[in-house]
């Protein structure tokens, strides 16, 4: 029995077959470079967190360049986390009026949010490269490293997620389907 709130894709229509395109070729290798260094990221943060609280409680003596060096981990992991999230649909998406509709309408809205995304990430990139051209000289107190840095993930996340929204778009068109890089 079928059900009549469910689009016919979602009924066991055969499934798009995978993306062979070339940005999928190229895009892959890049987001699951992108998903293990957010997760090494993480573990450093981890370990950096771990030595100050040692410091602060054991030795006495706080370590004060942890904590900025963490909250610059943390702009790493989480923006080129996002940026793998959107290539592999790991984001929030609020897909229940979309199964209702007709396979063709769908695919024409699936279109258009990946464009939305596409022009967000474009935004992303071009305002954290004028944000980081601001910042030129200055330097991340503690650390002695210029403060451009933290505008760097916000640059290749942007550029990342322009070029994920751009596979996503091509494999729609296509009739395929973008897997996942942690497959």
């Amino acid at each position: 029995m079928t059900d009549p709130h469910v689009a016919s894709h979602e009924q066991g229509a055969v499934a798009a077959r995978p993306s062979t395109g070339l940005l999928s070729r190229i895009n892959a290798p890049i987001a699951r470079l992108g998903m293990y260094l957010s997760v090494t990221g993480l573990l450093v943060i981890v370990a950096i967190v771990f030595y100050q609280v040692f410091g602060r409680y054991v030795l006495n003596s706080s370590p004060t360049w942890t904590e900025n060096l963490a909250l610059v981990l943390i702009l790493y992991v989480t923006l080129i986390g996002a940026a793998v999230g959107v290539r592999d649909a790991g984001h929030i998406g609020m897909d229940s009026l979309l199964v209702m509709l007709s396979d063709h309408v769908r695919e024409k809205i699936e279109i258009v949010i990946h464009v939305l995304v596409a022009v967000f990430g474009l935004a992303m990139a071009y305002n954290g490269w004028i944000l980081g051209a601001s910042v030129g000289t200055v330097k991340i107190p503690n650390l002695g490293l210029p403060e451009v840095i933290r505008y760097v993930p916000l640059i290749a996340s942007g550029i990342l997620i322009v070029s994920f929204s751009i596979e996503h778009i091509i494999a729609l068109l296509r009739g395929e389907e973008v897997v996942p890089s942690w497959n």
